[in-house]
Formats: C-alpha cells, structure tokens, sequence
C-alpha cells in the first residue's frame, strides 16, 4: 500500500467516525429519513473531498477536529448532490457505491427530502462553534460552500448538464460545466483549509490553481471509466453518457486525446504546489491518483 493509500484509509476511517457521530441517530417519526440520509452517507466513497480539506488544513497546522469536521459537512453536501443526480428525473441511476441508490432503496419522496436534510445539516456543522471558535471563520466557511453548491457552482452545473444529451456542446462549453459541477466543491475543499488556517492570499491562490486543474482532471478521469470502466469496479453503471448522446471530455476528444489532457491537468496542478514544498507531498501524489483510478 502507497503512503496516499494508507493516508486515504486512516482519513477515511476517521471521516467515517464523525459522519456517524454528526448524522442524527433517533427512532422517532421521521427515522426513515434519517436511514436515508445515514445510508446515503456512510460505509463508501473515496472520500477524495474531506482529504483535501484534511491536507490543506495541515499545510497551515489547522486542528484535526477542525478539519474533519468541515470534511464531514462537505461530504454530506457531496452526498446530497448524489442523491439528487441519482434520481429519475436527472440520471436516472439504480446504483451507486455498489449499492442501490437512495430512490431505489427506500422512494423518490424519501431520496429528496434525505437530499435535503444532509445539505441543511452540512450548513449546520459548519455555523456552530465546535467547528471553529473563530465566528468570521464560520461564516467565511458557509458563505464560500454556499457559492461552491449554488446556482454559480454545482447547481448550475448540473442545469447545464441537463441540457447536455444531443447537444452540440463544443470544448469550451464542456468545461464551463465541469468547472461548476464537478471543479467547484473540489475548489472548495482546498479553500476550506486555508480558511480554517487564516492563510495568506498567495497561499490561497497556490490552493486554488491547484484545484482548478486538478477539478478538471478528475472530471476526465470519470469520463473514461464511464467508457472504459467495469461496472462492478467503478461501483455504477457505466456508458449511460454514451448511450443518452451525453456531451463529455471523451465525446469531445477522444479517449486517447481526453487522457492526455487529464495528464496534463494533473501536471500543472502538481505545478501550483511549489510554495508548499515536501508538506504537499501528498496533493501532489492524488493528482497522480485521480487520473490512474479505477473507481
């Protein structure tokens, strides 16, 4: 196992302690939400947000309960867009993680409202006190998800996304979606640790070149395995985009062209990282990792 693996593992098994601590647990009349959203949430994902919350928020000597918890409110932001992108009306998917997703396991009315519940309880973990003691620090934390979620963030990309199947989508455009669906909350991750750490303006912009690429890069990577990918392996159906006529990087490009294009991202996000020498070991090592994953 690669230090980023055994790195990954511990912030997942950690992660997964605070989800569990931060989602309600109550037998009460709404208990089948809360399955819902429990269900939605734990036991799964690559948890690739919450560790780039984590690695930043070290680079500026942020606390651990600090980071995770700010990684635990953003994973449930995640998780919610997931539920809600899983639904018949959006993709229309009957699997996710390797399980069924949330409209298939309980109802549709169910996965909104568990949808909705995580992005309220998300905002919820980031107000209070037991996240940050400082109260600028909070509300700079809610504000900047708020934008990163939003209209102008992975909201909007989704609407646009929505208009992707037998569209004419050229380069450009392709990007411009990707950057608010998929780049924005992973700009977000990075952003959060150095909120956390009241880091200096060149250290955010070194995060947030950083993140810009390797947003992109991701998204790329997701675009193969949706051609090239096992179903089992990749934990969803794969060659649904292909099959509604879905505008993607691969559509686009190419595999080939589309591949080297997600090396090169994952190239010059490494570059951003420079100023941070050997403590961002680690950013540099997942730009790596998320243009090889298999899942």
């Amino acid at each position: 196992m690669t230090e980023l693996a055994r790195a990954m593992a511990s912030l997942a098994e950690r992660l997964e302690g605070v989800l569990d601590r931060m989602l309600p647990h109550e037998d009460a009349p709404e208990r089948g939400l809360v399955e819902a959203m429990r269900y939605a949430t734990l036991d799964g994902g690559k948890r690739i947000r919450p560790f780039l919350v984590a690695q930043s928020a070290a680079l500026f000597n942020v606390s651990e309960n600090a980071a995770l918890r700010t990684g635990a409110a953003l994973e449930m932001v995640h998780c919610y867009s997931l539920v809600h992108d899983d639904l018949p009306a959006m993709d229309d998917d009957a699997l996710r993680r390797g399980k069924p997703t949330v409209h298939k396991r309980y109802d549709e009315a169910t996965a909104i409202l568990a949808g909705d519940a995580l992005l309220t309880r998300a905002f919820g973990i980031l107000a209070s006190d037991s996240t940050h003691s400082n109260p600028s620090v909070r509300c700079e934390l809610v504000a900047e998800l708020a934008k990163a979620a939003g209209h102008h963030g992975m909201v909007g990309g989704q609407m646009i996304d929505l208009t992707a199947e037998h569209t004419d989508f050229d380069i450009g455009a392709i990007t411009r979606l990707q950057r608010l669906k998929t780049g924005r909350l992973i700009d977000f991750s990075c952003q959060a640790g150095a909120i956390l750490g009241r880091a200096p303006v060149g250290a955010r912009e070194a995060l947030r070149g950083y993140t810009h690429d390797l947003g992109l890069a991701f998204q790329i990577a997701d675009d193969l395995l949706d051609v090239e990918g096992d179903a089992k392996t990749v934990g969803k159906a794969v060659g649904k985009d292909a099959e509604k006529g879905k505008a993607t990087f691969v559509s686009i490009l190419g595999a080939e062209q589309a591949r080297d294009q997600a090396s090169r991202l994952a190239s010059q996000a490494i570059a951003h990282l420079k100023p941070f020498a050997e403590k961002a070991d680690l950013l540099r090592e997942l730009a790596h990792f998320v243009v090889n994953r298999k899942h």
